[in-house]
């Protein structure tokens, strides 16, 4: 499906007859972990938004604590650790295997603690100064509850940022643009190599794919994630599609 075709909607009596006969489907983020920052590494569009998370943290006033829920490998913990070294650094995130490998990568940093927690799970109102929250939210059960749970881990004035997967994950759309890239960055061997270490992650699209379809994973429009984020008690302040439309990016206040 292209960037900016509708979003999915919930057939809750087809999808209760599909779990029942095999189980909601699920991605396994244990696996996925292992190759994801290997193409996170060769794609663009993810190292654009970190780009981006590095420029708007030198735009705001040095938070004194971070969360970054659904951390995953840790890369967006990684720059807040560089460049708020003074900061102290929480990430959560319930898959065990993606905080294996982050605890790996952010060993040398002593302001961060990791932990295996879902959000749901994190109890501590109004602590946070910066929450970070990038391509998890889609994943999580009950989306607007979760919404409310990241605004309550905020102090008021607190800030979100927030990129979330909204559209369907077109596999073969991703790969042609992913092996276009580093055929003309690596050569055409190069580009095999590289696709061939990062295989799994193509399964693992295709698993995310099926969830969105069965609705297991949320699917949304830019304006359907920011009426839940309004509802959830956040000011928006700036709003983009990112990932080559696939996903949103906003970055909110938390209302005082």
């Amino acid at each position: 499906m292209p960037p900016y075709a509708p979003s999915a909607k919930r057939d809750s009596s087809n999808l209760e007859r599909s779990e029942i006969a095999s189980g909601p489907v699920r991605t396994d983020w244990s696996a996925y972990s292992k190759a994801y920052d290997l193409l996170s590494k060769h794609n663009p569009e993810y190292q654009a938004i970190l780009q981006d998370f590095e420029a708007f943290l030198g735009t705001i006033e040095t938070p004194q604590v971070i969360y970054d829920i659904g951390g995953g490998t840790g890369n967006y913990t990684q720059i807040a650790a560089r460049v708020c070294s003074g900061s102290q650094i929480r990430l959560l995130e319930p898959d065990a295997g993606m905080i294996v490998t982050a605890q790996s990568k952010l060993a040398a940093h002593r302001n961060i603690e990791c932990a295996t927690i879902a959000l749901e799970d994190i109890d501590a109102p109004g602590t946070a100064d910066l929450i970070i929250c990038v391509h998890a939210l889609y994943a999580m059960p009950a989306q607007e509850q979760r919404l409310r749970d990241l605004r309550r881990l905020l102090r008021p004035g607190g800030a979100l940022y927030l990129v979330d997967l909204g559209r369907y994950m077109n596999v073969a759309d991703w790969r042609s643009y992913l092996f276009s890239h580093l055929k003309k960055k690596h050569g055409l061997v190069g580009a095999l190599r590289i696709f061939w270490h990062g295989r799994e992650i193509a399964k693992q699209n295709k698993t995310i794919l099926k969830a969105q379809q069965s609705g297991t994973y949320w699917t949304h429009s830019g304006s359907e994630l920011a009426s839940a984020v309004g509802a959830a008690g956040f000011t928006i302040v700036r709003q983009e599609a990112v990932y080559r439309g696939y996903s949103d990016l906003l970055v909110c206040e938390a209302t005082l």
